[in-house]
């Protein structure tokens, strides 16, 4: 079709609704064509992969950006890490300059993926997307390269519908580390703090409540992650010679572990605070669904699920460096380390949690035992101010896409680099969106993509940008 005969930019919020519900709809193979060739790339950013996969991702969502023909820039950056002269995973950024006193829109989603895991744990190879139902299976289909494009096609419609010259201002920024703990985040907002300065930063790295109901998500909690050594000997002795006078490092781990929680499987650490807030019903059932307990196993904690999930702190041993059951001996062990994650409640500060919950094993550490905390990783928690008017356009947005009013919820994860970009841009609102869903499976085996909620999520952000855009106030 030439451009003569291109149809007329539709003057009406009806007409506008109706074209990019089109548009949407009929960009979406394509969409989830680019989304099967993005997956394909194993871009996993941890340590120990292939640090080409990711910059072949990198420069993948770079030419989908520069296809798009409305940036003034778009480029592959790369920012160092704290402490290193070496560099951080390479981010993909691209800005377009406002018009007419039009907003700029930041979209943000990130391009690395966590490792596969154990192949055999799969039901179809990790970096092959695969179609079974109305489901795309492949690590990386949903968290969070289907949030990468979600915000190329609902621009491809937007530009389809409203044509190829917007007075809305764009930025993107495809992170290429978030799954490796976004250690260059912050010298990546210094070094290009004006390319990526926003009025609205759109983060599509959420969930929804359902597959047909959307959420906004409006807390996240924040993550204090540490390794703690525990030694009592100076060396490995026969744990039949000296076992029972001589404590173990096990032996005293166990013991400060265990202070950790009360009776209940709630957090006992004095210090560490819980959030306010009402949350909506959810029943022990479907926690018992979406956790897999196992039958007898009961849940843990006090309060509303939602409340523990959201607003309280959890603490959670995540590794253990120690002899396996294979290789064990009759030793006495002299040391031990262990990973702890707490998540943090919001409101709190991720440091004022991480000092109480040294205070707290200091204190109840048996034995004389010398501990030693290394490897600290801090992320603030953070809320949404849902009185700005940003807020309002999501919702509606979400609202006329889904057919279904939202849920505004929280998240028990941590996405610490939102605190950042508040903290970076505190007069920007900040908009948490997802294209996951509670049977994602995002981090484990089986990850997969309900391309219902892809496509509700593509036409969300293309009404939303449409508001933004101003050419015709979308009620």
């Amino acid at each position: 079709m030439t451009s003569d005969a291109r149809p007329a930019r539709p003057s009406t919020p009806t007409e506008i609704r109706e074209r990019l519900t089109d548009a949407v709809r009929d960009g979406l193979p394509a969409a989830i064509a680019d989304l099967s060739r993005l997956v394909r790339i194993p871009s996993v950013s941890w340590d120990g992969f292939d640090p080409r996969h990711v910059q072949e991702s990198a420069e993948t969502v770079a030419a989908l950006l520069t296809d798009l023909g409305v940036f003034d820039t778009v480029t592959i950056e790369r920012a160092p890490l704290p402490g290193s002269g070496e560099l951080g995973q390479p981010a993909v950024l691209a800005r377009r300059e406002p018009r007419g006193g039009r907003p700029t829109v930041m979209l943000y989603a990130h391009h690395d993926v966590q490792p596969p895991g154990e192949e055999g744990d799969w039901q179809s190879p990790p970096f092959e997307p695969t179609l079974r139902g109305d489901r795309l299976y492949a690590r990386g289909a949903a968290d969070d390269k289907a949030g990468v494009l979600a915000h190329v096609a609902a621009i491809r419609a937007l530009l389809e519908v409203q044509g190829s010259d917007p007075d809305l201002g764009l930025v993107v920024f495809i992170e290429g580390e978030e799954e490796f703990g976004s250690r260059s985040f912050e010298a990546m907002l210094a070094a290009h703090r004006e390319l990526l300065a926003a009025d609205v930063i759109v983060v599509a790295d959420s969930d929804n409540w359902t597959t047909t109901t959307p959420s906004l998500t409006i807390g996240l909690r924040g993550n204090t992650a540490f390794q703690l050594n525990v030694s009592t000997l100076g060396h490995a002795s026969h744990s039949g010679m000296l076992g029972g006078a001589a404590p173990d490092a096990m032996l005293a781990l166990v013991r400060v572990l265990a202070s950790l929680h009360d009776d209940d499987g709630a957090v006992a650490v004095e210090g560490l605070t819980s959030h306010t807030q009402e949350v909506p019903p959810f029943t022990e059932v479907r926690l018992r669904e979406d956790a897999a307990l196992l039958e007898g196993v009961s849940s843990i904690g006090r309060g509303e699920i939602l409340h523990r999930l959201w607003a309280q702190p959890a603490i959670t041993v995540t590794g253990i460096d120690a002899p396996s059951v294979q290789n064990a001996s009759n030793t006495l062990l002299p040391s031990v380390t262990v990973k702890v994650s707490c998540r943090v409640a919001p409101g709190q500060s991720a440091r004022e949690a991480f000092m109480a919950i040294e205070r707290h094993i200091r204190a109840r550490t048996p034995f004389g035992a010398h501990v030693t905390f290394s490897a600290v990783d801090l992320g603030d928690p953070f809320l949404v101010d849902t009185s700005g008017w940003a807020v309002d356009d999501v919702l509606t947005a979400m609202e006329e896409a889904w057919g279904e009013t939202p849920q505004l919820t929280g998240v028990g994860g941590s996405i610490p680099f939102i605190a950042q970009l508040a903290q970076t841009f505190p007069e920007a609102q900040v908009l948490v969106t997802g294209v996951e869903d509670p049977e994602t499976r995002a981090h484990s085996p089986n990850e997969s993509l309900h391309l219902g909620v892809f496509h509700r999520a593509i036409l969300t952000e293309a009404l939303l940008l449409a508001r933004l855009d101003g050419a015709v106030s979308l009620p």
